[in-house]
């Protein structure tokens, strides 16, 4: 018989170009998955241990091919990855729709499927291969309600005006004064905007125009400078608070 993980998953073979067969290291079990998360307070239940097993398993095998992301150790996926993008629902109550973007390898949006099901995702993707990926992850998980969008998000924004989300995500995307305020305008009255940002990132927050109102941040656990973000959007395009209005908030 293949070997197997200690939950009975096969452990995937691998062929590069001009390499003889070989196995990726693939370790984990539901039990060590859940030891991983809980530093982020999560403890997830069997079937969202099983999903975010299948997840990393088809992340770890298509990283051999194409460069999905720079942690490579499936301990440190779990953590780096899933616990930080999870990490959210300690915080956050998502419903309805929500915008992700530059979605990558699928964090924190299409991850967030796990602890929030119902929820109707739009992931941005502009690299074909990566757009690949999150479409097999979606299957391989048994997600609804995914859709996978080849548009960067200035197009989508000027494309896709009338359309509104309750809430967008950005993780490891830069240019904020560019990124920021053309997010809040894809939100709806009320929406939030969160933010993965390193600490010293966030500085220029204030000196953003976007809509926003920001709560304090939260501290990411096992990061050393890493918050989440929560922006608030009250009001329309054509009312933009700026940093001398007394609607400002700042970070």
């Amino acid at each position: 018989m293949p070997p197997t993980t200690p939950d009975g998953f096969p452990i995937p073979l691998i062929l590069r170009p001009g390499q003889k067969l070989r196995t990726i290291p693939f370790v984990l079990g539901e039990t060590r998955v859940r030891e991983l998360l809980t530093p982020f307070g999560l403890d997830p239940t069997t079937t969202q241990a099983k999903q975010i097993l299948a997840y990393l398993q088809l992340l770890l095998r298509w990283n051999q091919r194409i460069n999905l992301t720079a942690i490579r150790e499936p301990e440190n996926c779990v953590t780096r990855h899933f616990g930080e993008s999870l990490f959210l629902a300690r915080h956050a109550q998502l419903a309805g729709d929500l915008l992700d973007i530059g979605s990558g390898a699928g964090f924190p949006g299409l991850a967030l499927k796990i602890v929030f099901p119902e929820i109707s995702v739009t992931l941005l993707e502009p690299v074909a291969k990566k757009r690949a990926f999150l479409k097999e992850a979606a299957r391989v998980c048994g997600f609804h309600q995914v859709e996978v969008r080849g548009e960067r998000l200035q197009e989508w924004a000027s494309t896709n005006a009338e359309r509104r989300f309750d809430s967008a995500t950005m993780r490891a995307v830069g240019n904020l004064g560019v990124t920021v305020p053309l997010a809040a305008r894809c939100l709806k009255t009320r929406g939030n905007l969160f933010l993965w940002l390193a600490h010293d990132q966030a500085n220029v927050l204030a000196a953003i125009e976007s809509g926003l109102c920001w709560d304090k941040p939260i501290a990411i656990p096992l990061s050393r400078s890493g918050e989440v973000w929560k922006g608030i959007k009250n009001f329309d395009s054509q009312k933009v608070p700026t940093a001398g209005s007394s609607d400002f908030h700042s970070p």
